[in-house]
C-alpha cells in the first residue's frame, strides 16, 4: 500500500504548528513521571498497528503528520489543493495552543490527536490540514482514501460492486401512465443504471465493471469506507486497553466534528464543472415544498445519503400512499355518519323536551355535585351519532384488512429495494462488528462450528446477568409511567371535589371567565398540564437511560444495537402515549357502581364517570387533540429549531459574508445529525401508525389526518437533511429493522382494541340488542322493530332516599322535591325484588358484546391470514433478478477461473505427453 509523502511546512501557521510540536516533545520529557501516572503510552505506541484483526504494520515508524496547505480560494472545490485527490471525509479540531485549558490538558489532547492522525496515515489514508477562514482557532483536516486502500477495505467490508449491466427485460406496469404525472422529470434526474453485483475481491478485479477508477466507488461508498477506518483508528493505550475510534475523540472534545462533505450548495449549482450537484437536484426536485405531490427520487436519495436514509423515505412514501385508500374510506364513513345524524332516533329522544327534558340524571360525584337534565347532552349526542354509527363498524373491519395489506405489500417493496440496493445478504456478509464490542473482547472461546478460537466480551452467564439487569430496568421505567398515570387519575378524582366546592355553581352571564372555568374544565386542564410535564420529564430521562442500558448490553453489530434500543424506546413511548387512550376506552366509566353504592379508588376517591356525551366521544376528542397537536408541534419543531440554530450561527459569524468560505467550512456551520439518526423519525411515524390503527373505530378521520401530516413530513424531513444538516455518514440497512415486527404486533393488537371499542366503549351493541330483542314483545311494547324508547330503556331508576349520607347531593331549589333520578346502567328499579341488581337486558348485552368480539376477531384474523399467504413476500420479477445475479456470480467469479486453470493444466499435460513420444527430451548428463 502506498505510503503518503510528507510535505515541508511553510508559512506562519506552519512554523507555529512546528513550534508547538517541538515544545510538546520537550515538555513530554520533563513530565515523563506524570505520563506514567496517567498510564497513557501514546507516542510510544503510535507505530503499532491500528487494525490488528487485518494484519500488522511495520514497526518503528516515525510520527506522521498531515500535509499543510492554505485555502486556494476555490469555495466549491471538493479536492485537496492539488486538485486530484477527492475529499472523502473531514475532521475538525480546535488548535490546542489556543484553548483556554490547563497546559497539561492541552498536551494530553494534542498527543492523542497526533497519535490518531499518525495511525490513520500509517494505515494508508492521506490527510491535508487547512486553517479556518473565519475562526483562526479551527483546523480542518481533509481525508482522502487512495484507490488501493478503497479496494482493500471494500473486500474486508464485503461491499457489493457492479459485475455487468442488468440484461433482463423489464415489463412496464399498465398503470405507468398514471405515475408519469407524479414522477420526477427524467431529463433532470436521470434513472440509475441497474447492475448485477457481487462482493468485491481484489484478486478478481478484472471481472468487475470498471470503466473509471474515479467513479467505480461513488462518494457515499468512499465516505463509508473512510468512516469504517476512522472508527477503528487507535489513539492511546491505558491499563493495557486500547482506545480507538473517532466517536470517543468527538465525545472527549479532541475533535469538534467529523463528517463527509455536501457536493454543492443546496440553492446554487457548483462552479466546479466536475461536480454532479446532487444536493442541488435533491433540493429542487425532492425537498422543495412544490414537490409535495410528486414521487420521490429514491435512487438518488440512496446514492447520496446511503441505503439507511433511502429505506426510511421509501417506507414513509409507501406508508403515505397506502394511507390514501384508508383516508378515502374513513372520510366516506365519516360523511355517512354526518348525513345520517338527523335520522338518529336515540339522539332525537335526548333532545326532545318531552323525553330528554323530563329525565333528571343523578349526580356524578359525592355531595358537591347536583342533579342535571339529560337535554344538556343534546349537542354531544348529535356529534356522537357521527362517530357511533354503522359506518364505523364497517371501517373498523376494513382497517383490520388494510393494515395486513400494507404490511404484506411493503414486504414485497422492501424485497425489491433489497435487491436493487444490494442489501440482500448485508447482515450475513457485510455488516461489521461494532468497535465498542471489539474493544471488550478479552475472553477466548472455541467456536463449536469452526473449532477455532475467537474472542468474546462475556460468557453465557455474564450475558444472562446483563439481560436480566436490562430487562428489570426497562420494566421499572414502564411501571414508573403506569404509576404516574395512576397518580394523574387520582389527582383528577380528588381535585374535582375541590374545584366543585370552590368554584361558583351559579353562572353570571356578564362574567365570561366563570362561564368556561367550570370544575370539569379546571380539572381537565390542570391534569393535562401536569401529565404533559411528567411525560416530558420522563421522556428526557428515559432516553438517556435507554441508551445507557443498551450500551451496557453491548450488542455485537450496529443493527443489533439499534433494534435493542428501538424495542426499549417503543415500549416506553407506547405506555406513555397510549395509556390515557386505553384508560378512556376501557376503564373510565366501566367500574362506577350505582349512585347508592359507588366504587371508590383506594377506598376514598369515587371513580370517574363518562362525560354526558359518552366515553366514545371523549376518546375521539382525545385522539384528535393528541394526533393533531403532536403533528403540528413536531413539524414546527423540526423546521424551526435547526433553522434558528443555523440563523444564529450565521449571525454570530457575520464576517463570513466578506470572505470566500470553502465548502468544508460552510458545511461545518450546519447542524450535526444526532447519534440516533432517523430513530426519532421512525418513532414518530410508528406512534402515529398506532393511533391510526389501534383506536380508529372511534375516529375514522385518523387516516386522513395522518395522510395530510405525512405529505408534509416527507418534504420537511427532506428539506431538513438537505439544507439544515451536515451530510449524514452513509450507512447500509437491509430493512426498517425492529420497526417491522413492532408494526406487526400493533396490527394484531388493533383488531382486539377496535373490537373492544365497538363492544364496550360505543353504544352500538346495546342499540342492536334493543332493536332486535327489547323493542318488541316479550320484552318490549313496540309492534315492529324500532329504536323508539331506547333512551328510557337504557337509563335505570334510582330512589333519592337510598343515597348514603356521605353521598347525598347538595340539592338546588329546583330539585328540592326530586324523589328519583336516572343513571346509565342496566339495573332493576327500586321496589323490585332484585332492586339495583343487573337486569336481563344487561346479560343480553354482555353476551352480545362477547360474541361480537369473538366473531369480529376471527373473521379479520382469518381474512388477514389468507391475504398474508396469497401475497408472496418476493415478487416473481425480483426472484428472477436474484437468480440471474447468482448465476453470473457463479459463472464469472467461480467457474471461469476453474476453466482457465483446467486449460492451463491441459497445455502442461500436452507438453509432458509430447516429451514422452520423443518430441521433447530433457537434458541428460
Amino acid at each position: 500500500m502506498q505510503q503518503q509523502q510528507q510535505r515541508r511546512t511553510s508559512g506562519e501557521m506552519n512554523a507555529e504548528k512546528e513550534g508547538v510540536l517541538l515544545e510538546l516533545e520537550e515538555d513530554d520529557e520533563e513530565e515523563e513521571g506524570e505520563e506514567e501516572e496517567d498510564g497513557e503510552m501514546v507516542l510510544e505506541e503510535v507505530e503499532q498497528d491500528v487494525f490488528q484483526s487485518y494484519g500488522t504494520m511495520p514497526g518503528q515508524q516515525p510520527l506522521h503528520k498531515p500535509e499543510w496547505a492554505e485555502f486556494n480560494l476555490k469555495p466549491d472545490s471538493l479536492y485537496f489543493n492539488d486538485g486530484q485527490r477527492r475529499i472523502d471525509f473531514l475532521l475538525v479540531y480546535e488548535d490546542e495552543s489556543k484553548k483556554q485549558h490547563k497546559r497539561s490538558f492541552q498536551k494530553k489532547q494534542m498527543r492523542k490527536r497526533l497519535a490518531y492522525e499518525s495511525n490513520l496515515i500509517n494505515c494508508g489514508l492521506q490527510l491535508e490540514a487547512t486553517s479556518s477562514v473565519v475562526d483562526e482557532k479551527l483546523i480542518f483536516v481533509k481525508v482522502h482514501a487512495p484507490w488501493e486502500l478503497l479496494c482493500s477495505f471494500a473486500e474486508i467490508m464485503h461491499i457489493k460492486l457492479p459485475l455487468q449491466p442488468n440484461d433482463l427485460k423489464t415489463r412496464d406496469s399498465p398503470f405507468k401512465w398514471i405515475s408519469r404525472f407524479f414522477s420526477v422529470d427524467e431529463n433532470i434526474i436521470k434513472p440509475e443504471q441497474e447492475f448485477f453485483t457481487a462482493p468485491f475481491e481484489i484478486d478478481r478485479l478484472s471481472d468487475f465493471y470498471i470503466q473509471d477508477k474515479e467513479t467505480f466507488f461513488n462518494p457515499a461508498t468512499r465516505s463509508r469506507i473512510v468512516h469504517f477506518i476512522l472508527c477503528r483508528g487507535e489513539y492511546a493505550i491505558r491499563d493495557n486497553v486500547r482506545k480507538f475510534g473517532i466517536n470517543k475523540l468527538l465525545d472527549s472534545g479532541i475533535y469538534k466534528a467529523a463528517f463527509p462533505l455536501h457536493d454543492s450548495r443546496f440553492n446554487y449549482q457548483s462552479e466546479d464543472p466536475n461536480c454532479p450537484n446532487e444536493r442541488y437536484l435533491l433540493y429542487r426536485e425532492w425537498a422543495h415544498p412544490r414537490n409535495i405531490f410528486k414521487l420521490q427520487p429514491l435512487d438518488l436519495v440512496r446514492k447520496y445519503y446511503g441505503e439507511k436514509i433511502g429505506i426510511y423515505f421509501a417506507w414513509l412514501g409507501f406508508y403515505t400512499q397506502m394511507l390514501l385508500l384508508a383516508a378515502v374510506v374513513g372520510l366516506g364513513c365519516f360523511l355517512y355518519g354526518y348525513f345520517m345524524k338527523d335520522n338518529c332516533t336515540w339522539s332525537q329522544e335526548v333532545c326532545d323536551p318531552n323525553i330528554g327534558g323530563k329525565i333528571i340524571m343523578c349526580p356524578q360525584c359525592d355531595q358537591e355535585c347536583t342533579y342535571w337534565n339529560l337535554t344538556i347532552t343534546c349537542e354531544s349526542s348529535k356529534k356522537l351519532c357521527i362517530f357511533d354509527s354503522f359506518g364505523t363498524l364497517v371501517f373498523a373491519v376494513f382497517m383490520g384488512v388494510w393494515v395486513t395489506l400494507f404490511l404484506e405489500f411493503w414486504k414485497r417493496r422492501q424485497a425489491e429495494l433489497e435487491y436493487e440496493w444490494d442489501t440482500v445478504e448485508f447482515l450475513e456478509q457485510e455488516e461489521q462488528v461494532r468497535p465498542e464490542y471489539e474493544a471488550r473482547c478479552h475472553r477466548v472461546v472455541v467456536n463449536e462450528i469452526t473449532q477455532q478460537e475467537e474472542h468474546i466480551p462475556y460468557t453465557a452467564c455474564g450475558k444472562c446477568v446483563r439481560m436480566t439487569f436490562c430487562t428489570s430496568a426497562v420494566l421499572f421505567w414502564i411501571l414508573l409511567i403506569i404509576a404516574s398515570v395512576i397518580g394523574i387519575i387520582v389527582y383528577r378524582l380528588s381535585v374535582f371535589l375541590v374545584f366543585s366546592a370552590t368554584l361558583p355553581r351559579h353562572i353570571n352571564g356578564t362574567e365570561a371567565i366563570q362561564k368556561y372555568l367550570t370544575p370539569q374544565a379546571a380539572t381537565s386542564v390542570s391534569a393535562s398540564i401536569i401529565s404533559f410535564i411528567i411525560i416530558m420529564i420522563l421522556n428526557m430521562i428515559y432516553e438517556k437511560v435507554a441508551i445507557m442500558i443498551t450500551d451496557f448490553e453491548l450488542p455485537r453489530t450496529q443493527t443489533d444495537y439499534e433494534n435493542s434500543l428501538t424495542m426499549k424506546m417503543f415500549l416506553f413511548q407506547f405506555v406513555n402515549y397510549y395509556s390515557s387512550c386505553f384508560y378512556i376506552a376501557f376503564f373510565k366509566g366501566k367500574f362506577v357502581g350505582y349512585p347508592g353504592d359507588p366504587v371508590y379508588w383506594l377506598g376514598k376517591y369515587r371513580n370517574e364517570e363518562c362525560d354526558p356525551g359518552g366515553c366514545l366521544l371523549e376518546l375521539t376528542t382525545q385522539l384528535t387533540i393528541i394526533m393533531g397537536g403532536k403533528a403540528i408541534w413536531n413539524n414546527i419543531q423540526e423546521v424551526l429549531l435547526p433553522w434558528l440554530k443555523n440563523l444564529i450561527g450565521r449571525f454570530c459569524s457575520a464576517s463570513r459574508s466578506e470572505k470566500v468560505v470553502p465548502r468544508w467550512e460552510q458545511d461545518y456551520h450546519l447542524q450535526p445529525i444526532g447519534k440516533l439518526g432517523l430513530f426519532y423519525e421512525y418513532l414518530e411515524m410508528v406512534i402515529q401508525f398506532g393511533f391510526v390503527t389501534l383506536f380508529v373505530a372511534s375516529f375514522p378521520l385518523a387516516p386522513l389526518l395522518a395522510l395530510m401530516n405525512n405529505l408534509l413530513e416527507i418534504r420537511i424531513d427532506a428539506w431538513k437533511i438537505t439544507t439544515q444538516f451536515r451530510r449524514i455518514v452513509p450507512q447500509k440497512a437491509q430493512d426498517i429493522g425492529a420497526w417491522q415486527p413492532i408494526m406487526q404486533g400493533i396490527a394484531l393488537l388493533a383488531v382486539v382494541t377496535n373490537a373492544m371499542i365497538i363492544a364496550f366503549t360505543s353504544d352500538m351493541i346495546p342499540r342492536l340488542v334493543y332493536y332486535w330483542s327489547f323493542s318488541v314483545p316479550p320484552y318490549g311494547s313496540q309492534s315492529t322493530y324500532s329504536m323508539k324508547g331506547y333512551i328510557n330503556n337504557t337509563l335505570s331508576v334510582f330512589a333519592v332516599s337510598d343515597f348514603r349520607n356521605e353521598s347525598k347531593p347538595a340539592a338546588l331549589p329546583m330539585f328540592a322535591n326530586q324523589t328519583t333520578c336516572r343513571y346509565r346502567d342496566f339495573r332493576y328499579p327500586p321496589g323490585h325484588e332484585h332492586q339495583y341488581e343487573h337486569n336481563i337486558y344487561y346479560w343480553h348485552v354482555i353476551a352480545a358484546k362477547l360474541s361480537f368480539i369473538i366473531v369480529m376477531e376471527h373473521i379479520i384474523y382469518l381474512v388477514t391470514f389468507a391475504i398474508s399467504h396469497i401475497i408472496p413476500d418476493v415478487s416473481k420479477k425480483t426472484k428472477s433478478k436474484i437468480k440471474r445475479e447468482k448465476y453470473l456470480i457463479q459463472t464469472l467469479l467461480h467457474e471461469n477461473p476453474v476453466k482457465a486453470m483446467k486449460k492451463n493444466m491441459g497445455s502442461i499435460a500436452d507438453k509432458i505427453l509430447k516429451g514422452a513420444d520423443g518430441t521433447f527430451r530433457p537434458k541428460t548428463e
